[in-house]
C-alpha cells in the first residue's frame, strides 16, 4: 500500500461538477492498493496516516501528527501511484491491485481510520473520474510505504 500524503490548508474532490468529498487543514492522502495488501497493511497505513509528524509545533518544528491536531483527512484512492514507471515512455500498472482488490483495500482503509480519527474521513469516489484541489501548506507532501 503506498500513499503520497500532502500537508493541506485545503482540499476537495468533485465528481461531474459535485463536491464529494472536503476537508480544511489537515491531510490528503493519495492512496494506492497493491496486490497482496491486507488487514496488517491496512493497520499499519491507517497509524502512519494519523500518527505522521507533519505539522507543527509551537516552535515551528514537525512534532504533531493528525491525531494531534484532529485535522480532516481526505483519502482518494489513485491506483497510478503503483504504477511500474521504469521502462519505456508508458506506465504498467501491474504492480497495482485489481480494480475489486483495490475497492475492498481502499474501503477498508477508509473504515479503519474512521475507526480511529474522530474528525471523520472524507473521501474520493472509487472508480470515477475525480477533480482534485488542493492548498499545500509548506510546502509539504510525503511519500509512504506501509
Amino acid at each position: 500500500m503506498i500513499a503520497l500524503i500532502q500537508r493541506v490548508a485545503r482540499a476537495e474532490v468533485r465528481v461531474a461538477g459535485e463536491s464529494v468529498g472536503a476537508i480544511g487543514p489537515g491531510l490528503l492522502a493519495l492512496v494506492a492498493i497493491e496486490p497482496g495488501d491486507g488487514d496488517a497493511q491496512v493497520a499499519r497505513m491507517a497509524q502512519r496516516l494519523l500518527g505522521y509528524r507533519v505539522f507543527p509545533d509551537p516552535e515551528g518544528r514537525m512534532n504533531l501528527s493528525l491525531a494531534d491536531t484532529g485535522g480532516g483527512l481526505l483519502l482518494v484512492s489513485q491506483f497510478t501511484l503503483a504504477a511500474d514507471t521504469r521502462k519505456g515512455m508508458r506506465p504498467s500498472f501491474t504492480s497495482a491491485a485489481s480494480p475489486e482488490d483495490g475497492r475492498r483495500g481502499f474501503e477498508r482503509l477508509v473504515s479503519r481510520c474512521n475507526e480511529i480519527h474522530p474528525g471523520g474521513v472524507e473521501t474520493g469516489r472509487f472508480g470515477a473520474h475525480m477533480e482534485v484541489s488542493l492548498v499545500n501548506d509548506g510546502p509539504v507532501t510525503f511519500w509512504l510505504k506501509a
